[in-house]
């Protein structure tokens, strides 16, 4: 699915990635409403979200589809090289950024890499990332960092519960305080997060 307010940038980038070998654009959108819209019922593999939209953000559909379409990988896509911009991008769990001015090749090679699981971010961005926080983990207690990992997994609280041989309402405490110290607020972003980090030596 791509997403861009400007028809002209969104129909090219479509027809680059049709053009592609194993890759097929099942819907574009124009707004934030309507890319939430389509993502909800189509639930593409991959997403190419615009930072700018006229009602909204890009980040607005990345924090709705994580929680609608869980299994969509999200690629920024801007104009502007902003820090600011794409570093929340990231925390709300979008696994690369390109800049529309990149060939068509090069989008068509980054919707491949995440497609497959990877998560491409440039030394800068993790850099930055590194030096807001160095060790994003470091205020985790043991117990919380274990449920941490297993959440990850996909575990339900009942789950870990069992895992670790503690009471349901016990994990749900941890899960709390762990979303808390994290900056989180939902499952499917600490899924998004913990595979992030495995891109940088915080883990």
């Amino acid at each position: 699915m791509i997403v861009d307010d400007h028809e002209v940038v969104r129909r090219g980038i479509a027809d680059v990635v049709a053009a592609a070998v194993g890759l097929e654009v099942v819907a574009e959108a124009g707004t934030a409403a309507d890319a939430m819209r389509r993502g909800a019922l189509l639930k593409p593999n991959v997403a190419l979200i615009d930072l700018q939209l006229p009602d909204g953000t890009g980040i607005d559909v990345i924090r709705d589809l994580a929680q609608t379409s869980p299994e969509t990988r999200t690629i920024v896509l801007t104009s502007f090289d902003d820090d600011d911009a794409v570093a929340a991008a990231v925390e709300c769990g979008a696994r690369a950024y390109v800049l529309k001015t990149v060939r068509g090749a090069e989008i068509v090679d980054v919707v491949r890499a995440v497609a497959a699981g990877r998560i491409l971010l440039d030394d800068r961005t993790l850099t930055r990332r590194r030096q807001a926080h160095p060790d994003p983990t470091a205020s985790l207690t043991a117990s919380e960092t274990k449920v941490l990992d297993l959440v990850a997994k996909g575990m339900t609280n009942r789950d870990i519960a069992e895992e670790l041989g503690l009471a349901e309402k016990t994990v749900k405490n941890h899960v709390t305080s762990m979303l808390a110290k994290l900056g989180l607020s939902r499952r499917t972003q600490v899924i998004a997060w913990v595979a992030s980090q495995h891109t940088t030596s915080w883990r």
